[in-house]
């Protein structure tokens, strides 16, 4: 009887924490082995002239989420994990919605439903709190018992944005039951204020969403939110960061030794503003929030991933159609830039585009990489070292990258449900050319092969990396972290 079920041999192994040429045995979905030869195995994968990396962890994608007015986002779990798997990506934390009155079990019945039936790759979930009334955050402890430990808030948007009662309301819930915040950072009643005297001096065209809302307004709210959670000393991530101005808060955040973490996207490091500027409606195609900002402003996010302010690179996969009526023109193609809906898809272009533009380019390293692309938000979410590492005992979920081979981004390499990619002719270097998801190869050469409902929920206990640090203004607790 062989030892392993299936042997990668011949690959440099990018562990994160240096590359070494060595085989892997794979036993019952996890990694059994490293090993400089594993010469007994059931299947052999021949990785010869590859990097095998760890599979990504995506940990911020909007799929299958329902949304107020009845509609629902177009990416089914089915289509985003195909899409994951052409890019990549094994595992993703994805998004719970809420509807200001209402409860939150109905959502997270949902979620799940939608989730088990048709999802092949593993998940999580952060769970949105749109409306922390004293009933919502009694549901709390329910969805930590599950192994819900994230839940998200805005800071803008309507109707989901908080006030900052109502986010202190909530920092204080998630540090009584071991929860991390993920927090979407703008000024809402600056935007709103801005918007309105755009729309009333005529500027209605999408390009004009980028002006509706300057890094300025962001940066406040990103000094607002680490001040709240300063507060109380609760532990943050601050999602999808456009800007430096945004990024020097949560510099300044971390030298303080405060838990405060920053994401940014591929939209941030590759696209700008210039893209909304197209004739007739053609320009909501990029339209997503924070807005891509300009080339100089690319430099210095490159700069703050560099000095490791920010750590994770995810996709805010969120995806709406260019047709169609659940999509951008949902509202008509004569619609002003608010009514456009936010949101561009990124699932499979992720981690192709921060190889080719990180490590191809020079400006990082690949152990930056791997952590930047799943270590880092495995860490975060709780799920290291099942997830985001090679190394014994953990998920066997690898990838075999070709680190020479060039592609020019279409639509159609993709894999998702949208209609369009706001990549499309972007040439990268570097490319997935096999997945493997606990062992199974779940895509190969392009073609994708598993079975919807194979995906595993990824249950998130108590851990320390995100316990507060203790240091509390006037040494007053008004919200003791659960003990374990």
């Amino acid at each position: 009887m062989a030892t392993y079920d299936l042997a990668i041999r011949g690959g440099t192994v990018a562990t994160g924490q240096g590359a070494i040429r060595c085989d892997i045995g794979i036993r019952d979905g996890r990694i059994a082995a490293l090993a400089e030869s594993i010469p007994e195995a059931a299947r052999v994968l021949d990785a010869t002239g590859l990097l095998v990396i760890p599979g990504g962890v995506d940990s911020h994608c909007h799929i299958a989420q329902a949304e107020a007015n009845g509609t629902r986002h177009e990416e089914s779990f089915a289509t985003a994990s195909h899409s994951a798997f052409l890019g990549g990506t094994t595992s993703v934390v994805t998004f719970i919605p809420h509807v200001k009155g209402s409860a939150l079990a109905p959502h997270v019945a949902d979620a799940e439903a939608q989730a088990s039936r048709e999802s092949m790759m593993d998940y999580a979930f952060h769970q949105i709190i749109a409306d922390p009334t004293e009933a919502v955050l009694a549901e709390i402890p329910g969805l930590v018992a599950k192994g819900i430990r994230s839940l998200k808030v805005f800071l803008t948007y309507e109707p989901l944005h908080l006030s900052d009662g109502e986010f202190l309301k909530v920092l204080l819930a998630a540090r009584r039951n071991g929860c991390l915040v993920t927090v979407h950072c703008e000024n809402f009643d600056a935007i709103s204020w801005r918007t309105q005297a755009l729309l009333d001096a005529g500027l209605t065209a999408p390009k004009y969403h980028a002006w509706s809302r300057p890094p300025v307004v962001e940066r406040e709210a990103t000094h607002r939110a680490i001040a709240l959670a300063e507060l109380v000393d609760q532990p943050i991530q601050v999602f999808h960061v456009s800007c430096a101005e945004a990024a020097e808060e949560i510099a300044r955040a971390q030298a303080r030794g405060l838990k405060v973490w920053g994401e940014t996207c591929p939209q941030y490091l590759t696209l700008t503003a210039a893209d909304m500027d197209r004739p007739g409606f053609e320009g909501a195609k990029w339209m997503c929030s924070p807005s891509p900002r300009d080339a100089a402003e690319q430099g210095r996010i490159w700069e703050m991933i560099q000095r490791g302010t920010l750590g994770v690179v995810s996709s805010d996969h969120c995806g709406f159609s260019y047709e169609g009526e659940a999509g951008k023109a949902m509202n008509g193609r004569d619609a002003v830039f608010r009514d456009i809906p936010n949101g561009i898809p990124g699932l499979a272009a992720r981690m192709p585009i921060l190889f080719s533009e990180g490590v191809a380019k020079g400006r990082i390293g690949l152990d930056e990489f791997v952590a930047l692309t799943s270590a880092n938000a495995a860490r975060l979410m709780g799920l290291y070292p099942r997830k985001g590492a090679i190394l014994p005992g953990s998920d066997a979920d690898l990838v075999l990258w070709d680190p020479t081979r060039t592609q020019t981004l279409t639509n159609a390499m993709m894999g998702h449900a949208i209609d369009y990619t706001p990549f499309e002719g972007l040439e990268v270097t570097g490319w997935p050319v096999a997945t493997l998801r606990r062992g199974e190869i779940v895509m190969q050469d392009g073609k994708v092969q598993a079975e919807p409902g194979s995906g595993r929920f990824l249950p998130r206990g108590l851990y320390d990396y995100i316990r507060p640090t203790g240091r509390l203004a006037n040494g007053f607790d008004a919200a003791p972290w659960p003990v374990a």
